[in-house]
């Protein structure tokens, strides 16, 4: 699989000045676990306040080396989590605290782009698309719940409003470092997930004109090599 179809296929935004020449042919395949937390936020149209909400994720990596282009290491990835997401809302005017936990399966399909020494240390780069879904969603309230204490202008329709869709997709980008050694790949990446999809309806006539996910995670990874 040539690099530059790569590029073009999971990164739309970015443009390399690769030529038609193929570089060193690669056929690594990995795969392995991943595990780490989330901070979680919704874009809400009308604003909600809100604090980071923690939440914790992993799942399955698996992991295609294709090509090394100059300096430049290609691939793909795929994989298949368990996370965490939702938002904690920030209650200034009474003692109320409220939050949401969404539980989702994602499937990332992501662009892999590494710099440095094949067997030794790298710098790399995740971007592409994810869907997800929604298994469960739970409300988190405080004891003490008095609601109806809020300012006249906050409206509190969200509490009790499940979601209307299930179904999420929406941009990831994370960088990181890999260690390689003789007994698998040690990766730690931070990311960051930016949801193009509305989990509550959003027509003229409902509460929320947005509802979209979105996530900063630090996670980490081991993987095997299956084919080198």
């Amino acid at each position: 699989m040539n690099c530059k179809y790569i590029i073009t296929g999971f990164l739309l935004a970015v443009t390399l000045p690769v030529s038609a020449q193929l570089g060193e042919e690669l056929h690594n395949f990995s795969v392995g676990v991943n595990m780490g937390m989330n901070q979680n936020n919704v874009s809400f149209t009308p604003t909600i306040k809100q604090k980071g909400l923690v939440g914790y994720s992993g799942g399955l990596t698996a992991r295609y080396i294709s090509e090394k282009y100059f300096s430049m290491i290609c691939g793909v990835q795929a994989e298949l989590n368990y996370s965490q997401r939702g938002w904690e809302e920030l209650i200034d005017t009474n003692t109320d605290t409220y939050s949401r936990t969404m539980d989702y399966i994602e499937l990332p399909f992501l662009a892999h782009l590494a710099f440095g020494k094949m067997h030794g240390t790298q710098f790399f780069i995740n971007m592409g698309p994810q869907i997800a879904f929604l298994l469960n969603e739970k409300e988190h309230k405080s004891a003490q719940w008095n609601p109806d204490e809020r300012p006249n202008n906050v409206d509190n329709k969200e509490y009790g409003m499940m979601a209307d869709k299930n179904f999420d997709y929406g941009l990831l980008g994370g960088a990181g470092l890999e260690i390689k050694t003789g007994i698998g790949n040690f990766l730690l990446e931070g990311r960051y997930y930016f949801g193009l999809a509305d989990f509550y309806n959003s027509t003229k006539t409902d509460v929320f004109e947005k509802s979209a996910h979105t996530t900063v995670s630090v996670r980490f990874s081991y993987l095997f090599d299956i084919t080198k």
